[in-house]
């Protein structure tokens, strides 16, 4: 399966349509008939993210089955291991022979409770940590990672990492990755307003959250959680991060101009060429590694990619077909 392959109706070509129906909750509730169809065994577990940190997780594995390998799977900022992409996803890799592990990052998926700080896009340390943890754990090989928007992100710079980090990862695969977080606020900020209302609505409820929990660590008040993303995460990164100014903390988890030019692990990118949240300018714009494939859609939106009105999915086809290649190469 190649981007050239994404060829959906006329009338499904539409960026903000692709965009909003790839995660609604038609789409969730396919995720979990679909998970729950394979009759794979589920089990939440913790992972050691060094220095205290907690990280829970959900694996999947068919009973009676010899895994061909292990893809652990990274959600999108204000997702969760539950997703609906998350679990479409886990479904098809698990229907292809492999175990999932689908990683919440910290302060995701009901887990505010386990670290007393906040998340933070520059926290790529206790994702290296507990990738480790999880291969200790489940030994199996090869071990791949597929991730989506910010989760994209996290996949390529645990990939960057791997090697410093004794860590054998075969093959990433990611949809629509965060690139440059400052030219992806600026897009924000100038388009679509019920993006950053999304997401702003879902980041506020977070930090409520973290304020119930750890009151005498954040007495911020309503009036911190009433301010517009680019101050908000200002106030952030000045309070709860080791960064001076939000530009340097922006330039702490980019991955525009030659960042990804050292990757040494295979890695296979999926882009939409009309995403209206990560700009597709950055791609042309990064150098790249000879390693790495990108393919651009022209349509897709963000973390899109519907097939059809019945809101099939061609990303999560396309990012199991990919790790599971490996697998694949590897028994040649």
């Amino acid at each position: 399966m190649t981007a050239a392959d994404f060829r959906p109706p006329r009338w499904l070509r539409n960026a903000h349509l692709q965009t909003v129906l790839g995660s609604s909750g038609m789409r969730q509730w396919m995720g979990e008939h679909q998970l729950e169809a394979t009759g794979a065994i589920t089990t939440a577990h913790l992972l050691d993210g060094g220095g205290g940190v907690r990280l829970q997780g959900l694996h999947s594995a068919m009973p009676g089955v010899e895994a061909r390998g292990l893809a652990l799977l990274l959600h999108g900022w204000e997702g969760s291991a539950d997703s609906g992409y998350m679990r479409l996803t886990a479904a098809s890799l698990l229907t292809r022979g492999f175990e999932v592990f689908r990683l919440n990052f910290r302060d995701h998926g009901g887990t505010h409770h386990l670290n007393s700080g906040l998340f933070h896009s520059n926290r790529i340390d206790e994702v290296v940590h507990a990738t480790a943890d999880l291969a200790r754990r489940f030994p199996l090989r090869p071990l791949t990672v597929g991730g989506y928007s910010l989760g994209g992100n996290f996949a390529l710079r645990l990939a960057l990492r791997a090697p410093g980090a004794g860590l054998s990862i075969a093959r990433v695969a990611v949809i629509c990755p965060l690139l440059d977080p400052a030219r992806t606020m600026d897009a924000m900020e100038a388009g679509f307003p019920a993006y950053m209302r999304h997401f702003e609505g879902k980041w506020r409820r977070s930090l409520q959250r973290k304020r119930e929990l750890f009151p005498q660590q954040y007495d911020f008040d309503d009036r911190v959680l009433g301010l517009r993303m680019r101050p908000l995460t200002r106030w952030m990164v000045e309070r709860s991060t080791e960064y001076d100014s939000l530009e340097s903390y922006f330039d702490g988890y980019s991955l525009a101009g030659a960042r990804l030019s050292q990757l040494q692990v295979p890695a296979s990118v999926l882009m939409a060429a009309d995403d209206p949240v990560i700009p597709v300018e950055d791609f042309a714009n990064a150098r790249l590694s000879p390693c790495v494939d990108l393919q651009i859609s022209p349509w897709g939106g963000h973390c899109g990619f519907l097939e059809n009105g019945r809101l099939q999915g061609f990303g999560e086809q396309w990012l199991a077909q990919r790790l599971a290649a490996c697998a694949d190469t590897m028994a040649d």
